[in-house]
């Protein structure tokens, strides 16, 4: 039986969201924009989970947008503020996850100035200097930043930064792949205009987001076609796994507090165990104070490079992710590491939790470490 402690990278599915989707998949298969009884019957699954989606973040429903998951929501929040809202400045950081930093450095050049806020030791952004930067008001500014970030678990304060810009009249997108569903988000009160959020972080399927779109900000069609998805996102919908992420994320929501409590008493547990048998481990990021509790990652001091520390313990039969990326033969610290005062001679590897996981498993992943590592 293999252990699975990966579970930022993607979750399994739950066997309700399969049975939700099910249906979907073989009878009730009519396409949402058709007005025959199939199609209606799609159409009003779409507009069920929308309603979930909506309440869920204490939104509307006309301003959740169905994608093909968080890559394209944040492309989609990030480039259509710039088209459409007169964006001419975006404040991110450097840690931003791969699609976020990506799409923004695209969007760099002579129309769009770019800057990044500076960050603490655990990768938190800081207000200070955010707040620094929101006082030239000579931009419309778009803050870019994430609520966790995805490799070490830092939580950004978006309430917090949500004030900032709304009193600095800058708009705010966050990402949220890593915590819809996880923790508790009110789009109203955090001063929220753009959001995106993915499916198959809270065991539901792949190929499925969502982008919270505030109503009064007005954007045009990302996608053009037959206006599907309130004429922004044009395509047919896919709708078995829009049924899915609703299903997984009411899941969510009904268990969070179960979850949560269940998780973190694996997480703390590995915690202690990681303490009282490497000594000289450390943990990236801010893991005991305001960090996702899904996540933790770990600095091991080793010359083992950490692609074969992956390696090895994939071949005991635990699945997790490493800190960093392997081109050309070299191994080196990812970006986001890249940004903490981590030293050369530890390899950080990312374990990452759900309420699937259990203290038994975490005892087999420290006698697995002790077998490589020690």
């Amino acid at each position: 039986m293999r252990i699975y402690l990966d579970n930022a990278a993607t979750t399994p599915l739950s066997n309700e969201v399969i049975d939700a989707m099910i249906p979907f998949l073989r009878q009730n298969f009519g396409n949402p924009s058709s007005t025959h009884q199939e199609g209606r019957t799609a159409k009003a699954a779409i507009e069920k989970t929308r309603k979930v989606v909506a309440k869920a973040i204490h939104a509307i429903t006309p301003e959740i947008i169905f994608t093909s998951g968080g890559t394209e929501a944040n492309n989609m929040a990030i480039k259509c503020a710039v088209r459409d809202l007169g964006v001419n400045r975006i404040i991110s950081s450097p840690i931003e996850h791969s699609c976020v930093f990506n799409t923004v450095n695209r969007m760099g050049g002579e129309a769009i100035k770019i800057e990044y806020v500076k960050l603490d030791d655990c990768g938190k952004a800081n207000l200070e200097h955010l707040k620094e930067l929101l006082a030239d008001q000579s931009y419309t500014t778009l803050v870019s930043l994430m609520h966790a970030n995805n490799e070490v678990g830092t939580l950004n304060p978006i309430a917090k930064i949500g004030d900032l810009c709304a009193n600095y009249q800058a708009y705010f997108h966050t990402d949220t792949v890593q915590t819809i569903g996880h923790l508790p988000i009110d789009v109203r009160t955090m001063n929220i205009n753009f959001l995106s959020g993915s499916g198959h972080k809270l065991h539901g399927p792949k190929g499925v987001g969502f982008l919270y779109v505030n109503k009064k900000n007005l954007i045009e069609a990302y996608i053009d076609g037959g206006g599907q998805e309130r004429q922004m996102r044009s395509g047919t919908e896919n709708v078995a796994s829009i049924v899915g992420l609703g299903q997984a994320l009411q899941g969510a929501i009904d268990q969070l507090d179960e979850r949560k409590a269940h998780i973190e008493e694996v997480r703390n547990y590995f915690v202690a165990q990681l303490q009282a048998h490497f000594p000289t481990a450390h943990f990236n990021g801010d893991y005991a104070g305001d960090c996702l509790f899904t996540v933790l990652n770990v600095a091991f001091q080793t010359k083992l490079p950490v692609s074969m520390l992956l390696f090895k313990l994939d071949l005991n039969g635990i699945s997790a992710s490493g800190g960093s990326a392997c081109n050309s033969g070299a191994v080196s610290k990812s970006r986001v590491l890249n940004q903490l005062p981590i030293t050369d001679e530890y390899q950080s590897v990312r374990f990452s939790f759900s309420h699937y996981n259990t203290k038994e498993e975490i005892d087999k992943t420290i006698a697995t470490l002790q077998k490589i590592l020690l």
